[in-house]
């Protein structure tokens, strides 16, 4: 039987926090969060001859230089590029001293704190291309931005798949709001290189994603919607294929029904995949009539890859039409590999497996002349890529008073001053400075959350035990002084029924964390000293759970998340309440989705949350990279407008935090020696006749669990 609180401490609390300091008069913060497993990877841009004779090791170059994550190239058609790279100097200098002629590549990269579009120049010459670079004093590439946060009101975006054609390029971004909950906000846009003109092609609230221009530049395809079929997990969409006017969007018609990732041989001959009723991810082919009405009845589909081995992400070779590029997953192999497979014969032959067996090879792309294939992968030593990671990456959003910084590890919180930053390793407990020094780790054993004590310095609060735990798991609150000589913890809960995400009141006397210790995962006050023994207060109950609670500066309100609409499931929002019980009103939802971790801003106005609110930004097919359903970081008004989406990635972001400070716009880097690229495909990606893998993994992850797009 719970142990209620004394009045007088009740009390005390409610008449304390009216007058606690509101944390105003510092307009510039920062939030910080986490991404999913986003730090353990970084990519490049790759190519291989399409020849057999030719593939090898010594014969693979990397086409993007190393700064980010490199990904989704195209090698654009030679008088495209050329144009708007001739008037640059080093162009013309590298082409008078280099003999051979260069590698184009248009791609995407995420330097700079935001997702843009680059164009490269790549020179490789032969050996005695070092002297004349050294004579030179240039590098052997020429660099250019075509699309950027310029291109949408300051705001940062996804760029997917870009097409250059001519001046223009043709891409996707996630800067318009669909204006429903759960609706992907992905469209389809095209930007003049030279005047920064842009132009939505996509009708509007009608997410398309991967797009492809044909060769001759008059139709773009595109997979577009698959919401309506969308559960909220990674897993495939159930798009339709569209193509309209690249011009202008006009002339739009439905040629596919149920595909994705469209590629153009000619102006009549597209090549998609889709999952096949066998259960095989497979190639089609659609013919388009040359001539009369255009649309789902005149248009003709074959299945061109058999069953047995998936294959998906084609890229259609235009000079040669005799092959394309793919890539796949054999049963073999737990790794996606490219693959040259000929239309003709129906036969496969491997290209990266031979040279890298060990790491994914994502989303290929032939090269005009056919004669080269492209791709991205994990760059770095064999294992991968490990070595250096980002602690906090410093990321551009749409809001200038605040700062936005990815943080390396999950759960991170600021001290009440600012100065420090405490998050968790799981296992493990760091605190490190906002520039990166100082860092220690705290507690060795497996903890996560953290929360500073507003009133006794040094004081960090976070859960001891299993993450993701059934209610009667044992989980405990604990408390550590991070100032000592040796670190000791106390305890506070003493009944282990998972008791979690503890968050001390403004005037530290009281402390609200969730447990299960009635079978349901709900809400609780406790004393702040003595933990429990001193007395509890159930703040909510019901057959659901209530967790991720968080006080405000001004001690009036506790945000927290909820599945209370949708017990037993992963449905939640974002509720406040009193931290007497009263006034219980729900602040912010996605819909049928998940909204969670809510954190007070510093002046107790807004909240930080993480929400799957704008649904998916790209084929998830296509970023098998990725570690779960994406969330975005969002900040929103008490009452729950002005949501703010701060975030534009493919990535689970989560765990936010909101400090009183304004951290410095640059990144700081983590000295590891940490294995990079260290991740599985999704966990949907198996096969059908053999499911005895699946199995035995799901046993090791607890019974029927699924594995995640990830470690």
């Amino acid at each position: 039987m719970e142990n209620p609180l004394p009045l007088s401490f009740f009390f005390t609390l409610l008449l304390s926090c009216a007058t606690a300091d509101r944390g105003g008069g510092n307009s510039r913060t920062t939030i910080l969060f986490n991404s999913d497993g986003r730090t353990d990877y970084n990519f490049d841009v790759y190519t291989l001859p399409v020849s057999d004779s030719q593939i090898n090791a010594g014969n693979e170059l990397k086409i993007t230089d190393g700064q980010s994550v490199n990904y989704n190239g195209h090698f654009p058609a030679l008088s495209s590029s050329t144009s708007l790279l001739l008037s640059h100097p080093r162009y013309q200098t590298l082409a008078a001293a280099v003999a051979s002629p260069p590698v184009h590549v248009v791609y995407v990269t995420e330097r700079n704190g935001s997702s843009s579009i680059y164009l490269d120049a790549v020179y490789y010459d032969d050996a005695d291309h070092a002297r004349r670079r050294s004579m030179l004093q240039v590098p052997n590439r020429v660099q250019l931005p075509l699309i950027g946060s310029q291109h949408s009101n300051s705001l940062i975006s996804l760029k997917d798949k870009p097409s250059l054609v001519g001046d223009y390029v043709v891409y996707v971004s996630t800067h318009e709001d669909s204006g429903v909950p759960r609706k992907s906000w992905a469209a389809v846009y095209s930007s003049h290189i030279r005047t920064g003109l842009t132009r939505r092609l996509s009708p509007p609230g009608v997410p398309d994603f991967s797009p492809a221009v044909s060769p001759s530049g008059v139709w773009t395809a595109v997979a577009s919607g698959g919401e309506d079929h969308w559960s909220g997990d990674m897993e495939e969409l159930d798009t339709d294929i569209y193509v309209f006017s690249t011009e202008d969007g006009s002339d739009r018609v439905k040629v596919v029904e149920h595909g994705g990732w469209p590629t153009w041989a000619d102006d009549f001959t597209l090549y998609y995949h889709r999952k096949a009723d066998d259960g095989w991810w497979s190639i089609y082919k659609a013919s388009l009539p040359k001539s009369g009405r255009v649309g789902v009845e005149s248009v003709v589909t074959q299945r061109i890859t058999p069953p047995g081995i998936h294959a998906f992400t084609p890229a259609a070779s235009v000079a040669d039409k005799s092959f394309i590029a793919v890539a796949t997953r054999r049963r073999d192999s737990k790794y996606r590999h490219i693959e040259i497979f000929d239309v003709v014969s129906k036969q496969f032959r491997e290209v990266t497996r031979p040279i890298s067996p060990t790491l994914h090879h994502f989303n290929p792309f032939i090269s005009p002349d056919s004669t080269r294939v492209g791709y991205h992968r994990c760059r770095g030593p064999a294992n991968g890529g490990g070595g250096n990671h980002l602690l906090f990456e410093h990321l551009r959003n749409p809001k200038p008073e605040i700062s936005l910084f990815r943080n390396y590890r999950p759960f991170p919180s600021f001290s009440p001053e600012g100065d420090r930053i405490a998050y968790s390793a799981m296992p493990g407990l760091y605190v490190v400075n906002p520039d990166g020094s100082g860092l220690r780790e705290i507690y060795s054993g497996m903890v996560f959350y953290s929360a500073w004590d507003p009133k006794r310095k040094g004081v960090v609060y976070t859960s001891m035990g299993p993450i993701f735990a059934p209610v009667s798991s044992e989980v405990d609150i604990i408390a550590v002084n991070v100032d000592e000589d040796e670190f000791t913890y106390r305890k506070l809960t003493t009944d282990g029924k998972n008791n979690a995400f503890p968050w001390p009141s403004p005037d530290g006397k009281g402390i609200v964390f969730r447990s299960g210790r009635s079978g349901y995962k709900n809400l609780y006050i406790m004393d702040a000293e003595k933990g429990e023994k001193g007395g509890l207060f159930r703040l909510t109950e019901g057959p659901w759970t209530d967790t991720h609670c968080n006080w405000s500066p001004d001690g009036d309100w506790i945000a927290f998340t909820s599945n209370r609409e949708h017990p037993g499931t992963d449905l939640t929002s974002i509720y406040m309440i009193h931290p007497n019980g009263t006034g219980l009103r729900k602040v912010f939802t996605s819909g049928s989705g998940m909204s969670a971790h809510p954190i007070f801003s510093p002046d107790g106005k807004s909240i930080v949350l993480t929400s799957d609110y704008a649904g998916v930004s790209a084929e998830p097919i296509s970023i098998a990279h990725q570690y779960q359903p994406p969330s975005e970081i969002y900040t929103i008004k008490l009452d729950g407008s002005d949501h703010t989406r701060m975030t534009h990635n493919t990535y689970d972001d989560g765990t936010p935090a909101w400090g009183p400070i304004s951290m410095r716009a640059a990144d700081v880097v983590l000295q590891s020696n940490g294995r990079g690229c260290n991740f599985n495909d999704c966990y949907w990606i198996t096969f059908p006749d053999n499911t005895k893998a699946e199995d035995e993994v799901a046993q090791t992850l607890g019974g029927n669990a699924k594995i995640p797009c990830g470690n």
